[in-house]
């Protein structure tokens, strides 16, 4: 009970710039900070929870158009502006890089060139647009879902894949040492919230569809950096944030 309430807690304080008072991280292993992908679906959960919470109250004062912004604003300062920065960084990285060492260099310069800057903006833009265009009675639903979404994404991303840099970096324990237990966690947490927010047939099918978004990505990672970075996945998680976000008019539709 104490290494899974541990793995939470690892879980939470990488994911969320807000402290959680009951763990700790000293003397942490690999094997534990790998462990703690399980549960990030379920940290999505809890993100999407307090967003759900806070549109309400922001619906109940502002616009609409206010609260879709100040939503996005919430995610990114709860966060961190973790994802966004792996978002600008491998925009950087793909275009200024003409081969794979030069590509690894642009990602670890934490300055953001003009290009990632406009695709981090084009990003957010997209995220609005995907809330603007949710249909009536559907919006607690996907802000609850997306964030778990984008987490799951990840883990998807990490599983059976090599780190890029051969000297490491901080997402080298959790490529390295996430086993399939983890994974299978993660995915039924994960599942067991988009089934009771879906039919069944629908959440398979977006799950899937998830599934082979992820893979193709890590598969053209490989080929231009030679390997997953720590920015390589929080540009995943975006990507499906942003996709779900957009495709979700399609999903509710009918629900």
């Amino acid at each position: 009970m104490r290494n899974l309430w541990m793995s939470f807690s690892l879980a939470w304080n990488f994911l969320t710039i807000l402290p959680w008072p009951w763990g700790t991280q000293a003397h942490v292993s690999t094997s534990q900070l790998a462990q703690s992908m399980r549960w990030y679906p379920f940290v999505g959960f809890l993100l999407g929870g307090m967003l759900a919470v806070s549109d309400s109250i922001l619906l109940s004062a502002f616009s609409e158009s206010v609260a879709n912004m100040m939503v996005i604003v919430i995610l990114v300062c709860i966060t961190g502006a973790l994802h966004q920065d792996g978002l600008a960084d491998t925009i950087d990285a793909l275009v200024g890089g003409k081969e794979k060492t030069q590509r690894l260099t642009i990602l670890r310069d934490s300055h953001i060139g003009a290009i990632g800057a406009t695709g981090l903006m084009l990003a957010l833009g997209l995220r609005y647009a995907g809330l603007v265009s949710l249909p009536s009675g559907s919006r607690e639903w996907v802000l609850l879902c997306f964030p778990a979404l984008g987490r799951w994404a990840m883990v998807i991303g990490t599983w059976k894949v090599f780190y890029a840099r051969p000297d490491g970096g901080v997402a080298a324990a959790f490529i390295e040492y996430l086993s399939i237990r983890d994974v299978i966690v993660a995915t039924l947490i994960l599942a067991a919230g988009m089934f009771w927010s879906l039919d069944p047939l629908r959440a398979i099918f977006l799950l899937l569809s998830i599934v082979v978004v992820v893979r193709i990505i890590v598969w053209g990672a490989t080929r231009l950096f030679g390997g997953m970075t720590g920015d390589i996945l929080g540009t995943i998680n975006e990507i499906v944030e942003i996709g779900f976000l957009l495709s979700a008019p399609f999903l509710v539709r009918n629900v």
